[in-house]
């Protein structure tokens, strides 16, 4: 019966229309102006098409596509909390968080689709919807998030030979080079665990996919702009290491509970066993 009892509460909206109807015509706002701001200052400038697909799904070793599903959790992720601030139910706020984190890149998309450029690509819808489904499938089946997707970043000798495509500087590198960032799948074990263990609660284990020795986006080229490349050898790395979940670190401060909250998405560095090129490396600190 107390069960009964907690799942319908979990089922009725307690809206806070003082907060609800703001946020909804905040994010409208938003949305509006995003899509338009990026169509104006990117897509405008290039030539248009039919649209059309792309397959871009062997290019960069699917860093990329990594990049794209962690987009996509953490949007829905995002909208969740902040309708659940409202009053929204759990369920409801779960599933329209997650069908806006995907709406949300999928309108990208199909500026692509529409651009001579590039195309709409099915690997990054893919993408897109697997990061969704992830937050959307542990909040439902859960109602926490046990397994994170996170980042970590690392500067690269690459940049220097393709500031075009790794970035000019520090500021544009760890959006764009795809060597030094890794993908991390953050597994919280306490929360798999008997309810009375004493395990730590913000103690994890994470892996983590890495791709290395990359200069162009299928294979790799050998001079850009005159500059000589030596011929880099391309390879995955996987990665086996422990994290720190910062949110589930008990604090009293809602300001401190909402930054570290914000920056839980960061690989906290840890000791690391490396798997690349057949070999296992143990790394002290990696990050």
């Amino acid at each position: 019966m107390k069960n009964l009892q907690v799942n319908s509460s979990l089922k009725k909206d307690s809206l806070n229309w003082k907060r609800f109807t703001p946020v909804i015509l905040g994010e409208a706002t938003f949305y509006t102006a995003s899509m338009t701001s990026l169509y104006q200052l990117w897509y405008k400038n290039y030539p248009h098409s039919n649209f059309h697909f792309f397959n871009d799904i062997n290019e960069y070793m699917q860093m990329d596509k990594f990049g794209h599903m962690m987009t996509s959790y953490y949007l829905s992720k995002l909208e969740y909390s902040t309708l659940r601030w409202t009053g929204l139910n759990e369920e409801k706020s779960t599933l329209y968080g997650g069908g806006m984190g995907i709406f949300y890149l999928t309108v990208i998309e199909v500026f692509d689709g529409f651009s001579s450029e590039w195309g709409f690509s099915p690997g990054d819808m893919t993408a897109n919807t697997l990061g969704a489904g992830l937050f959307v499938g542990q909040q439902l089946g859960w109602k926490e998030q046990r397994i994170q997707m996170k980042w970590s970043y690392h500067q690269t000798i690459f940049a220097k030979y393709r500031p075009d495509q790794f970035g000019k500087n520090l500021n544009e590198e760890w959006l764009k080079d795809y060597n030094g960032q890794t993908y991390w799948f953050s597994v919280n074990i306490k929360s798999f665990l008997h309810k009375e263990n004493k395990f730590p609660a913000w103690l994890n284990l994470a892996v983590g996919y890495g791709a290395d020795g990359m200069t162009g986006g299928t294979s790799n080229i050998l001079s850009n702009n005159g500059i000589t490349i030596p011929p880099y050898k391309r390879y995955r790395q996987f990665y086996l290491s422990g994290d720190i979940d910062i949110s589930r670190i008990k604090t009293h401060s809602k300001t401190l509970h909402f930054i570290l909250n914000t920056l839980s998405f960061i690989k906290i560095p840890f000791p690391t066993i490396e798997f690349s090129n057949g070999k296992i490396i143990g790394r002290p600190l990696y990050f």
